[in-house]
């Protein structure tokens, strides 16, 4: 299994961020923590599911439903930096691992930011976990509220700009920690 705490060496390689383990180069696992209803839609192709202490390079992963078709929220633990996809089909969750990477680096670069600005993207390397913090519940309901809100301000999902959704929730205030914070602000501090 790769390794679950990011090691104090480590260096980018076209597969995402390589660790040096005990000599040995070793991918880093990228935790895609599931909530119920997911890991419930996900089934058997969910595979293994990790037990893993939360850290701050995990990706959250929530599916709703917005005019009865299924969305999806994926949100990064550290920054609160949201992704959304809607219509999203089963099928397309097939190879879990691949669809949340294209997800992550696609977002990251409609706002400028590296591909492994947020840490490794390496598809092969994602794990599914469940969830950890009830807090990243937390803002991910609101952020699950707000998504459904501006979609039917826009006239729905079939007039929504689904780009414009996305730049609004990665632009709005959070409460955290004592401190309000804006998402795109920390994954920007974060490439920096």
């Amino acid at each position: 299994m790769a390794a679950v705490h990011p090691p104090l060496l480590c260096h980018y390689s076209r597969r995402g961020v390589l660790a040096l383990a005990g000599g040995r180069r070793t991918v880093l696992a990228v935790l895609l923590r599931c909530t119920a209803r997911l890991l419930k839609l996900l089934g058997d192709r969910s595979g293994v599911i990790v037990d893993a202490d939360p850290r701050g390079d995990d990706w959250y992963a929530n599916v709703f439903s917005i005019e009865r078709r299924k969305c999806l929220l994926l949100v990064h633990a550290d920054t609160l930096f949201p992704i959304l996809d809607a219509d999203v089909r089963v099928a397309q969750l097939n190879d879990l691992g691949f669809y949340a990477a294209r997800l992550v680096v696609d977002a990251l670069a409609s706002e400028g930011l590296a591909g492994t600005a947020l840490g490794p993207t390496d598809p092969s390397a994602v794990r599914v976990a469940r969830t950890a913090s009830r807090s990243m519940l937390g803002h991910m309901n609101e952020m699950t509220f707000e998504a459904q809100h501006l979609v039917a301000y826009d006239g729905g999902l079939q007039h929504a700009d689904l780009d414009a959704v996305n730049r609004r929730l990665r632009r709005g205030l959070h409460g955290r920690g004592g401190d309000y914070v804006v998402p795109l602000e920390l994954a920007a501090a974060r490439s920096a």
